[in-house]
């Protein structure tokens, strides 16, 4: 089988084996990861937990059992009942970080190409769901979408975004911020980044605060270290400054205490890695999401 097709034998989409694709076997590539990310499911698992708390009220004669508020009730020593909506579908934010430390490789596929791909992926499973998707590029570049429907907008931003600088600093943390005022109402928010920026993990849990925030963190296989490589002299990607370490402690330092600092703060989280199957992980994650609602990795 060449890299130009998709591995089918094992039933799971490899995302890996899509580089040299052209760009409208890009677009009809991403439909399919798409399509494995809804499949199966019952209703969409990027609206929220399905319904959400309004209020108590004092039970009435046909309110089920089911439906008491047992804290209300012994505070006030009458029955009450909670009430529900179904909530709207929520707006949809794609936080795709576009700077240098992305594009940076060891194998065939560099984090950069597998977020972009991956984004694509979750913007039209979104508009298949009913969630309008907005994007923002959170490098250099100056690029954002307002949320809408319109998938011709969606394909434009994703095979714009398949072209990148390996000059671009990262601004998730800046982008965060303002998007934290400025979303308007309640959102989805999925950022998409290697979270190589000093900050950006207080930004995010800022964020959480106001909004539903998944973070799909991408991780090069070498960020976990060169082992048995000695002294590396290397360059970092964004600021093209200098630096000696040792090949073990090589982009490891802080990965750990970051995850956990995303965990605490309620925040989904979910770490990709580019030659790994994705397909699977993130539609679990969703799942999970679906049923349970936020906070639950």
């Amino acid at each position: 089988m060449s890299a130009h097709e998709i591995h089918a034998g094992s039933g799971e989409y490899r995302i890996d084996d899509l580089r040299p694709l052209d760009a409208r076997q890009f677009a009809v590539a991403v439909r399919k990861l798409a399509d494995g990310l809804l499949y199966g499911l019952d209703r969409s698992p990027f609206v929220g937990s399905g319904v959400e708390y309004v209020q108590s009220r004092p039970w009435v004669d046909g309110d089920s059992v089911r439906a008491i508020d047992w804290r209300v009730t012994a505070r006030t020593g009458k029955f009450h009942v909670k009430e529900f909506e179904t909530p709207r579908s929520l707006p949809t934010w794609l936080l795709i970080d576009t700077s240098a430390s992305m594009t940076v490789q060891s194998g065939v596929l560099s984090k950069y190409e597998l977020a972009v791909r991956v984004a694509g992926g979750l913007a039209f499973a979104c508009l298949d769901r009913v969630s309008p998707v907005g994007v923002i590029a959170v490098g250099d570049r100056a690029m954002r979408l307002q949320p809408s429907m319109s998938k011709v907008k969606v394909l434009e931003w994703m095979l714009a975004l398949r072209d990148y600088r390996t000059r671009e600093r990262t601004h998730l943390a800046a982008r965060a911020r303002e998007l934290a005022t400025s979303a308007g109402q309640r959102s989805l928010i999925i950022v998409l980044s290697d979270l190589h920026e000093e900050g950006a993990v207080e930004a995010l849990r800022a964020l959480a605060q106001l909004h539903d925030v998944v973070v799909l963190r991408f991780e090069d296989p070498a960020e976990r270290g060169l082992r048995g490589a000695g002294l590396v002299r290397g360059r970092t990607a964004e600021h093209d400054t200098a630096f000696v370490t040792r090949g073990a402690r090589l982009g490891a330092t802080g990965l750990e205490e970051t995850d956990a600092l995303l965990r605490r703060a309620g925040i989904d989280l979910l770490v990709l890695r580019p030659g790994e199957a994705v397909q699977a992980p993130l539609r679990n994650l969703f799942q999970h999401r679906g049923r349970t609602g936020q906070g639950i990795r």
